[in-house]
């Protein structure tokens, strides 16, 4: 069996977007899970959309999403002397024509199908005229009259255009210039393309595409048009639903294996799975799964899969994408022990990179400020006691380990006839400032010795001054 070669080709307008980046994903998980080949293409022919900026913008969310490609990027813009030789080809073999109809008489002769009920198309006025080169001609396409041309797709099943309905559409502008179709199906064929998965709103644009390979007597690739992905109100997504390029989840602090989760879980399913990992999805992955109806992305759901994902993670995986947004704090964070175990204590609590971020304040810096109304129900004299023995008691500890703080507490609670929470609450709020985190052993093996005993210390004293 042939390799299987699979593509992605966005234009380089804008970011890149939730639409895109499945798409991209689909072909490139088909082409790991078949161990083929994934090929990246930069359709920037339209000069005057196409931005290097918009380049740096697709390569930076396709490698934070891990999509590597195996042969390009190819520019369209780099390949026109190409396109100029197969559309030469098309000429000269009888399939395409000069045209030299002016843009205000093609609009005159669509106005005049559509008056008598037909297709607004071009009506072939130049098909047999044999015109020769000129600046003002255009080369169009001599698609067939009659007949049929079946599209056979593996998600939509056989879909028929009637060829009566298609006109001679341009395949080189006035300026020389290749258009859309022509470029994407030479592209196709020198770079091997034998699957091509995309939005379903390239559907209407595949019979001419069909139409052109068949010209130059190339076969087929196979065709997968997946449905489009939708705001919630069922309508294409955009920007009023909110977020929609990639980097704007990356930066929300989605982690990078839960938008591919959520992403390839619209439009398909493998059983009642939700939650993948990246390896298993490559694993998983086949067209034939990817349903007919359109996604609806839905944000508190991705949220979700990305708590799912945080949880599932290790600190050492967690700790390059969760840094960004500490230093972002001004913590002067490193991927060490401390810092994983800063995750531990916050991964059960954590739904996005960015809440864990905000949580771990009190690991990172100093604690100047107590919540005040925890402050005066927790700072009181009744506590000043128990936390000066436990202070002695955890100087004297051989090990800063949960075994050994958890026998200093309840020596404490001993000698004191308290519970732990009487004793616990205090601690937390002098460790923290606030009366909400992680289990209190968890947090004090974290800071250690020296951070713990010198934040008890401090709100000792701050309880000594307060009774005044």
């Amino acid at each position: 069996m042939d390799t299987i070669i699979t593509r992605f080709p966005p234009s380089p307008s804008g970011h890149l977007h939730l639409g895109g980046a499945r798409t991209a994903l689909f072909n490139w998980l088909y082409a790991r899970h078949r161990g083929g080949r994934f090929v990246l293409r930069i359709e920037d022919t339209d000069a005057a959309r196409s931005t290097e900026a918009s380049v740096d913008a697709i390569f930076e969310a396709l490698a934070w999403l891990g999509i590597d490609w195996d042969e390009g990027p190819f520019y369209q813009s780099r390949r026109t002397d190409l396109y100029l030789q197969y559309i030469q080809k098309l000429l000269d073999t009888g399939h395409a024509y000069y045209c030299t109809c002016s843009a205000e008489a093609v609009e005159d002769m669509r106005k005049k199908a559509m008056a008598h009920g037909g297709k607004p198309k071009y009506d072939g006025t130049c098909r047999e005229r044999q015109l020769e080169k000129s600046d003002r001609a255009v080369v169009r396409f001599k698609a067939p009259q009659t007949g049929t041309t079946l599209l056979p797709d593996i998600v939509k099943g056989n879909i028929r255009f009637q060829n009566a309905e298609l006109d001679d559409f341009i395949i080189c502008r006035s300026d020389g210039s290749p258009t859309y179709h022509l470029a994407v199906v030479v592209d196709d064929i020198t770079m091997g393309i034998n699957t091509v998965i995309r939005g379903d709103d390239h559907v209407n644009n595949t019979p001419k595409q069909m139409l052109l390979f068949k010209a130059l007597g190339h076969p087929l690739p196979t065709y997968a048009h997946v449905p489009m992905v939708l705001g919630n109100d069922k309508t294409r997504l955009s920007k009023r639903h909110g977020a929609t390029s990639v980097t704007a989840y990356r930066d929300a602090g989605i982690l990078p294996d839960a938008l591919i989760n959520y992403l390839v879980r619209l439009g398909w399913s493998h059983g009642d799975q939700e939650f993948f990992t990246r390896d298993e999805l490559i694993e998983k992955f086949s067209l034939e799964n990817i349903g007919r109806s359109a996604g609806v992305f839905n944000p508190e759901k991705l949220t979700a899969i990305n708590a799912d994902h945080i949880q599932a993670a290790t600190p050492a995986a967690l700790a390059p994408h969760l840094l960004p947004f500490l230093r972002e704090l001004g913590y002067e964070a490193e991927d060490d022990a401390y810092l994983h175990g800063v995750i531990e204590t916050l991964q059960p609590r954590s739904k996005t990179l960015r809440e864990m971020a905000d949580m771990s304040g009190f690991y990172y810096r100093d604690i100047t400020n107590y919540d005040e109304k925890a402050a005066q129900k927790f700072f009181t004299p009744a506590a000043l006691g128990p936390m000066e023995q436990l202070i002695s008691r955890l100087e004297s500890l051989e090990a800063f380990d949960q075994e050994h703080l958890e026998a200093a507490f309840l020596s404490v609670m001993e000698a004191t006839g308290l519970k732990l929470g009487k004793i616990a609450q205090p601690v937390r709020l002098a460790l923290t400032g606030v009366t909400v985190s992680p289990g209190i052993f968890e947090i004090i093996a974290v800071l250690g010795r020296e951070r713990t005993l010198s934040r008890l210390s401090a709100a000792r004293r701050f309880i000594l001054e307060k009774e005044g």
